[in-house]
């Protein structure tokens, strides 16, 4: 079966690893272009090489919940309300869910280490601009920036580890890649407790100027440790090659994203007017992805792998279904419950758990439908137990319904990785990793404007019921899905 990177749009053996031993050295083969320094080869999928990838890919979703403990705090210091401070969570949202497969192409093309260390300088630079922000349009800038500049650390990660592959002559293990997903849920399930000690400790600006030690941290471990970029293939004349960026496909997605974006951000007053133009950029889009020789999208390899595509609508309902959970029923334990924001923060400790736990597990199961299965089957229990809670539910229930959103977060999470890595061709990894991700975020958006359509003006046991019960059809909707998919069926 050929390797390149043409090859194989449908899904690719994968030979899992065993339970013995770590990356077995490579023998025979000398330093290459990928070689750290000192003598001989360097060891497969080493600890050096996943730590800077992992420190930068914890920023951006440590970013999207630290924030939560400090917008009170920001408002107070701009004499702003809440309808103004959401925004601060809204364009991180937005900024990543264009910037993620943008920043992918450019990893696939300029190579994943460039653009990974341009993101950390970003990041750095988004940082110093909060920490120093004289007013609140400032903060919306810094944030813009911050979300642009943590986007390149996860698909930037996949490529770097898709050119370690190639290296090696073996699948990334699911073990690296459950790493990946640790570091998201782990720096997510702490970012409002570490959020809530800085503002604490040093004021709301800690939440910003914490990025830049991160980052720097990141970059220097990544210019010691991650190899250089593999040289790109040269043209059939030995000219260099050109890159394809496709900057009009690029223009094209970002802004019909970003008008989706803009529609679903407030669903409890549509602005219908918004579709029309979304449906003509995304036919332009189309039309341009087609006629063009090297799309940034390419629709011919979505319409004919069927299987990666399925994974992005997978990834998005899953998050869909968590981020109704994660932000709606904590909001309804404070206001219809009446327990304190820490009270509170301790009840979602077992879906936090819970989530770190399952990553681990998932990342030890060898086949993809099995997980996402009991995924599934998780995701509609604990909406259907969202169902009957009242303001008399024991507490035992209320933690019981976290833990089911929980465990399904760790899988989802480590089984869509590894599928896109599965799925995608090789030499688009890096923006399929980035659609993965958009996917994410656009289910984040959307539930968002949920959870605004179920509470109206305040939370309340009725809004909970709603959004539960819409939860619940999507939640079997999503197992359809799952057990329907035939690729997955080949994976078990």
């Amino acid at each position: 079966m050929p390797t390149g990177p043409g090859a194989g749009l449908g899904p690719r053996p994968e030979p899992e690893p065993g339970p013995g031993p770590g990356p077995r050295p490579e023998s025979g083969s000398g330093p290459g272009p990928g070689t750290g320094p000192g003598p001989g080869p360097r060891p497969g999928f080493s600890a050096r090489l996943t730590a800077p990838l992992l420190m930068g890919s914890l920023l951006n979703p440590l970013n999207t919940t630290m924030i939560s403990t400090a917008l009170v705090s920001i408002g107070h210091t701009f004499a702003i309300g809440a309808a103004d401070t959401a925004w601060l969570i809204s364009v991180l949202y937005l900024a990543s869910a264009v910037a993620q497969p943008v920043l992918g192409k450019l990893a696939d093309t300029l190579g994943p280490r460039r653009v990974f260390l341009a993101g950390l300088v970003v990041v750095v630079v988004s940082g110093l601009v909060g920490t120093l922000a004289p007013g609140f349009g400032t903060l919306i800038v810094s944030r813009l920036l911050l979300g642009i500049g943590t986007s390149a650390a996860y698909p930037a990660a996949m490529a770097v580890l898709r050119d370690e592959s190639r290296r090696l002559g073996r699948p990334t293990p699911r073990p690296v890649l459950a790493r990946l997903s640790f570091a998201a849920l782990g720096s997510a399930a702490v970012g409002p407790a570490l959020g809530g000690l800085l503002v604490s400790v040093v004021g709301w600006r800690g939440i910003f100027a914490v990025n830049v030690p991160v980052a720097l941290l990141a970059f220097g471990a990544a210019l010691r440790w991650v190899p250089a970029d593999p040289p790109r293939e040269r043209a059939a004349d030995g000219s260099a090659p050109k890159l394809s960026l496709d900057p009009l496909g690029i223009g094209l997605f970002t802004t019909a994203l970003t008008v989706l974006v803009f529609f679903l951000l407030d669903l409890a007053h549509p602005q219908w007017w918004l579709l029309a133009p979304f449906a003509v950029l995304t036919v332009v889009l189309v039309r341009w992805q087609l006629r063009t020789p090297r799309p940034f999208i390419d629709i011919r390899m979505l319409a004919g792998n069927g299987a990666l595509a399925r994974t992005y609508a997978r990834h998005g309902l899953s998050y869909l279904l968590i981020y109704c959970v994660m932000y709606g029923y904590t909001q309804w334990l404070e206001e219809a419950r009446g327990f304190s924001s820490g009270h509170a923060g301790l009840l979602m400790l077992p879906m936090s758990v819970t989530a770190l736990v399952c990553s681990l597990v998932g990342a030890r199961t060898k086949g993809l439908r099995a997980p996402l299965t009991v995924a599934c089957l998780l995701l509609t229990v604990g909406a259907g137990i969202l169902v009957f809670l009242s303001g008399d539910t024991p507490l035992a229930v209320l933690l019981l319904a976290g833990a089911c959103f929980g465990a399904p977060q760790g899988l989802i999470g480590t089984s869509n990785q590894a599928a896109v890595q599965a799925y995608a061709p090789p030499g688009n990894i890096g923006a399929a990793a980035g659609l993965q991700r958009t996917a994410q975020y656009i289910g984040a958006i959307t539930a968002s404007s949920l959870i605004a359509l179920a509470y109206a003006d305040a939370a309340s046991d009725s809004g909970l019921h709603l959004m539960a019960a819409v939860s619940v059809v999507l939640a079997v909707l999503l197992t359809v899905l799952t057990l329907t998919d035939r690729a997955l069926r080949a994976r078990t």
